[in-house]
């Protein structure tokens, strides 16, 4: 039989034969120009959704947390969609072409994701524009980690004149939510516009804000490999823990060695949003001497996370009241991914007598038309005297 085996797999080639070619798929007409086939805001702000495909069946388009919107087909393969005049924002979206969930190809703006099914558009307007102000410098960094025994990617924003400056500036550490990456702040926060827009209006201090990743991907945690059933569990406490090594043994020395920074607790601030906001409350409660400022952006809590550390923490309120500039916290009113979090949290601070500022976004979930204002408005307090 072994002497049989060569031929057999021959035989098999042979008749199996090539694959089928399957044709290329369709592009815009030549002869037309391509704006004719991509999405677009038009000067009264409203949102053209345009998606070329032939061959489909049905589409819609899905914009933030509104109904899907239905799009007609014309002759030429073209689907589209007005939408009414919009507030000036920055909106996440995504199509449904026959049931498959798709990025906009058409346009140059994916939401920076762990597995990227979303785009954003931009209606100008709001302090979330790019505009003729003095910008501050975003550098993409490789920080050396010990504590991850890994090459870590950090954006680092240092404000305008930075290099002028002749005194340590304070500093705030940023991190994103689940299922996004270290991108997150900068492209869809658009946390470096805010900064610039904020400080040209004076009505922030200058700062240099670390935005680091929040998740570890040590072998160990890496958040794919658990079912999302069971993430809270098992995959967030290892991935704190990791993450709160990295930012005590890595991260702050770096800042110590490569920039003017303060070394005080009052000139060094813990922000996040969700995942980030659970960090924020981890690092930030075990290191009371290391923080004075904490701000949870519907973050998740020791309500469904438990911590020991941030527990014990918290069984101490006349320390952090003594320690905290700020404690923050805010939520959507409608948030159903966190919203039972920050609940269990803000009882726990109203029982213990824990100063904290309290803000619910009315009708909002768990989404970004939180969070930005939220960042925004926590800039224009941090580091006051």
């Amino acid at each position: 039989m072994r002497l049989l085996l060569p031929y057999i797999l021959v035989a098999t080639c042979i008749v199996s034969g090539p694959a089928m070619a399957i044709d290329q798929p369709a592009a815009p007409p030549a002869d037309r120009p391509l704006n004719e086939f991509v999405t677009a805001v038009e000067q009264d702000g409203s949102i053209t959704f345009r998606l070329f495909a032939p061959s489909a069946k049905t589409v819609a388009v899905v914009l933030g947390t509104r109904a899907p919107m239905e799009m007609r087909k014309a002759e030429n393969g073209l689907w589209s969609v007005k939408t009414e005049k919009l507030k000036p924002n920055l909106y996440e979206y995504y199509f449904n072409i026959d049931g498959f969930r798709s990025i906009d190809t058409g346009t140059n703006m994916p939401k920076p994701q762990r597995q990227v099914n979303t785009s954003l558009v931009l209606v100008p307007g709001s302090v979330l524009d790019i505009r003729d102000v003095p910008h501050g410098e975003l550098r993409r960094v490789t920080i050396p980690s010990k504590a991850l025994k890994s090459q870590r990617q950090t954006y680092v924003y240092t404000p305008p004149g930075y290099h002028d400056e002749t005194k340590p500036l304070p500093v705030l550490y940023l991190y994103h939510g689940f299922g996004d990456t270290v991108d997150s702040w900068v492209t869809q926060g658009r946390a470096p516009q805010i900064l610039d827009n904020l400080l040209a209006e004076k009505k922030i201090e200058p700062m240099i804000v670390v935005i680091p990743d929040t998740e570890a991907d040590i072998p160990e945690a890496i958040a794919e490999n658990f079912p999302a059933a069971d993430r809270r569990k098992t995959f967030y406490p290892i991935n704190a823990d990791a993450i709160d090594r990295e930012l005590v043994e890595d991260l702050i020395p770096y800042m110590k060695a490569h920039y003017r920074v303060r070394d005080d607790a009052d000139g060094r601030a813990i922000v996040g949003l969700s995942q980030g906001g659970y960090q924020a409350l981890v690092s930030g409660l075990t290191h009371l001497g290391t923080f004075g400022w904490i701000a949870n952006f519907s973050g998740v809590s020791t309500t469904t996370v438990p911590n020991k550390a941030v527990e014990a923490a918290l069984s101490t309120p006349e320390k952090i009241n003594e320690s905290l500039r700020n404690f923050t916290v805010t939520v959507g009113t409608e948030d159903q991914v966190t919203g039972k979090d920050i609940a269990g949290l803000k009882t726990i601070l109203d029982d213990r007598k824990i100063k904290h500022e309290y803000v619910d976004y009315k009708g909002l979930g768990h989404e970004m038309d939180v969070w930005r204002p939220s960042f925004e408005a926590f800039l224009q307090k941090v580091f006051k005297q």
